[in-house]
């Protein structure tokens, strides 16, 4: 134990800085995002000069670097107002960690430095606060609302956008500017065309990173990452090639980098290979699942559960008025209060977002539409991701009883 402690204190021969390799580590600079970088710069750069700034929407999907560019950006432009003098405030909330409006206005609250409680206030009385710090600092507040589209989808409510893009017309001393970022391209769709015209003003978009710019951005980070001549080309490449054939996500590219660096340092070798990065492929998407699968909320497990049950009795795809008869005798089983079937089909949005299950719609003809759902993932990896949940794992192995082979539209 201690040779493997000892090897580890002193760098080992594999790493020199493995936190380098970590997607919330803030390079120098940002290669293939400048664009992104001047544009979002001239859209804040006059909140130097006190005049209020247009509110911004970035989208594009996970790891296209729409959170590294907006923290970028920021921190610059706080520096900046530092050196000046100017009273610049900023703050970032990640809404999806966040999980409610509530959460979300406090936390911002926050950072004007209003001390509110974690809960007890009404959501109104909030945003007076709000109003009256922004007011009596006189700052310009920027405010980065990270993975926004968790927040508008989960409640199906979008009244913290409409209430924070109208807060400057009673403000007359500071004012706000927000910066929305989503994963989700369709997320417009889901606005208020009244939210939509004030939070739109300016957009900037996020293509998915090239396999060569992602080699370029884990090049970078490798040669400061890494021992001298540890790192192979080939591995390197591999791991840009992989994780650019999925959607460009240069966060997977970099956590495929250090867990091959990883093993390489476990298995004693004195280089990282590709053999390494093939092992890290396998570890990264088995964690990826498991990690989203234990942070389900109760009744996304039971939907999960439901939609594994049916699977494994019928062998074909269901119909979400199948799973929701499911879930709801597993919620009967388990003596807890069912969800509507309207908070279910949120669920089994999610659910799909997430790559969990395939959801697709198709058409009756007069009949309507519904959903054809089918599991995403291993049925073993999400029971042993649940076998540790005493409410839930003694419905793994119910079998649905009231259906038959008909389809419940």
């Amino acid at each position: 134990m201690d040779l493997i402690f000892e090897q580890v204190l002193s760098g080992g021969q594999i790493f020199r800085d493995r936190n380098l390799l970590r997607h919330d580590y803030m390079p120098a600079s940002l290669p293939h995002r400048e664009e992104q970088i001047k544009r979002l710069g001239s859209v804040l750069a006059p909140a130097l000069s006190k005049e209020r700034v247009s509110n911004l929407f970035a989208y594009g999907k996970t790891g296209t670097g729409k959170t590294i560019v907006a923290k970028f950006v920021l921190d610059r432009l706080q520096k900046k107002a530092r050196d000046y003098g100017r009273a610049v405030d900023t703050s970032y909330v990640n809404c999806r960690l966040a999980g409610t409006n509530y959460r979300v206005i406090a936390d911002l609250c926050r950072g004007l430095g209003q001390d509110v409680p974690f809960t007890g206030l009404a959501v109104g009385e909030l945003f007076d606060r709000l109003r009256e710090a922004l007011q009596s600092r006189g700052s310009a507040f920027l405010v980065v609302l990270d993975e926004i589209d968790a927040l508008v989808k989960r409640s199906e409510d979008d009244s913290l956008l409409y209430e924070l893009t109208r807060i400057n017309e009673r403000l007359d001393g500071g004012w706000i500017g927000v910066i929305g970022i989503s994963n989700d391209l369709h997320f417009k769709d889901f606005l208020d065309p009244r939210v939509l015209s004030s939070l739109g003003e300016e957009e900037l978009v996020f293509k998915p990173y090239t396999s060569d710019e992602l080699y370029d951005i884990l090049k970078g980070r490798a040669e400061q990452a890494f021992q001298p001549d540890v790192l192979n080309d080939g591995a390197l490449r591999l791991c840009a090639a992989l994780a650019a054939g999925e959607h460009g996500d240069a966060r997977r590219a970099l956590d495929l980098l250090r867990v091959a660096g990883e093993i390489g340092e476990r298995s004693r070798e004195k280089n990282v290979l590709e053999c390494h990065v093939r092992m890290a492929q396998q570890k990264v998407e088995h964690d990826r699942v498991t990690e989203v699968l234990s942070s389900l909320p109760l009744h996304s497990r039971i939907l999960l559960i439901s939609v594994m049950n049916l699977e494994s009795s019928r062998k074909e795809s269901s119909v979400t008025g199948d799973v929701y008869e499911v879930y709801r005798e597993l919620c009967g089983a388990a003596a807890i209060e069912s969800l509507t079937q309207r908070r279910i089909s949120g669920l089994l949005n999610e659910l799909d977002i997430m790559g969990i299950i395939n959801a697709r719609v198709v058409s009756f003809g007069r009949y309507g539409r519904t959903k054809k759902i089918r599991l995403g993932v291993e049925p073993r990896v999400v029971s042993s991701a649940f076998g540790t949940d005493e409410l839930v794992k003694g419905l793994l192995g119910h079998m649905p009883r009231g259906l038959t082979g008909q389809h419940v539209h």
